[in-house]
């Protein structure tokens, strides 16, 4: 923690404390106007030759990652440690790494930062000393930190090729990044190849190269029976935006596979949702059969008779009258048929 408060301290003094480097006037930590050409250039305090960091290089991806590399110096002793601090601005105070990245022999080599933010912020950084006291060389660059930033793939990018005759329409969003809000900042390469496809025995593959500003792109002499792939990756278009390609796009097939495939699970999709309907809708109606089916009762044989007891008891008595009125009463054990009675 001193030897970060000393290095505030130093900087703070260094504002006004100019030296002489060939026919320009530099500041220690920070450059003027008149010595642009050395805005990115690093510089290397005293101590010995050979001990400072080389090939200082750093990359902000995903928007608000930044990594930071270096090599250890070809004449640092093998214990020698480095430890980097940074700022965004000027007017900042210095801020040492938290994550650093080691080598095998547990020297720092790297650095990972997170949740950076680009605008138009020019970044300082000092490599220091190590702890162990020894006189080795600091090292200092500034870096516009726009210019350092690796490009994100260009976003959501689909083809069409139903709207347009014998052509498809191919569309995307810019990438994404945290201080751009222009869509006219970025300029994209295109790339459309027409792959080898066995089935057709194709084995020459074709490739269209297209940079355009705007952000969608007509592609002519579409041909529905072959193959393509299209990816898409962007540029600086005058902007403060890094002049460096960013990422390529994933592909996009689109074609003969791409429209089979599609059309077949369009086919497909509607059947299997149909059928999924209609066991679900079966299965509610069964369910619903055995849950509201009724209960049956037991039937109470001293309240209640079936239709079958009571016609029996009818023909009983019909049977006695009859006898009774025209006929000589019967022996109890001699039971009159169904004609005799009906007679």
């Amino acid at each position: 923690m001193g030897d970060l408060k000393e290095l505030n301290k130093e900087s703070t003094l260094s504002k006004h404390k100019k030296i002489c480097q060939g026919n320009f006037k530099v500041s220690v930590l920070s450059v003027t106007h008149y010595c642009d050409h050395l805005r990115e250039k690093g510089f290397q305090g005293g101590g010995m030759n050979g001990t400072a960091i080389e090939n200082f290089v750093c990359v902000i991806y995903n928007v608000s990652f930044m990594n930071c590399t270096w090599q250890v110096g070809t004449t640092a002793p093998g214990d020698t440690q480095y430890f980097l601090y940074w700022k965004s601005s000027r007017k900042e105070d210095f801020m040492e790494c938290q994550n650093y990245v080691k080598d095998n022999y547990g020297r720092h080599t790297g650095c990972r930062f997170q949740n950076v933010t680009i605008e138009n912020k020019m970044a300082h950084f000092l490599v220091n000393k190590s702890r162990n006291g020894q006189n080795i060389q600091s090292y200092k660059k500034k870096i516009a930190l726009y210019k350092i930033e690796k490009l994100t793939p260009p976003l959501n990018v689909t083809v069409n090729c139903t709207g347009i005759l014998h052509g498809c329409e191919i569309q995307w969003r810019p990438p994404r990044t945290s201080h751009v809000k222009r869509d006219a900042c970025f300029k994209y390469e295109i790339v459309i190849e027409n792959t080898a496809d066995p089935e057709e025995n194709t084995k020459d593959a074709s490739k269209t190269k297209r940079n355009i500003t705007g952000r969608f792109y007509i592609f002519q002499n579409f041909n529905a029976q072959k193959r393509y792939k299209v990816r898409i990756r962007a540029t600086d278009n005058g902007c403060l935006v890094s002049t460096n390609w960013g990422d390529w796009s994933t592909p996009v097939e689109f074609g003969r596979e791409h429209l089979t495939s599609a059309s077949g699970y369009s086919l497909v999709l509607p059947l299997v949702v149909t059928a999924s309907l209609i066991f679900f809708l079966c299965t509610v109606r069964t369910c619903l059969k055995i849950i509201s089916a009724p209960v049956p009762q037991p039937k109470d044989p001293f309240h209640e008779s079936s239709p079958m007891n009571f016609q029996h008891l009818v023909y009983i008595y019909l049977a006695h009258w009859r006898n009774t009125q025209f006929h000589p009463v019967l022996p109890i054990s001699h039971k009159p048929s169904l004609q005799q009675c009906c007679a």
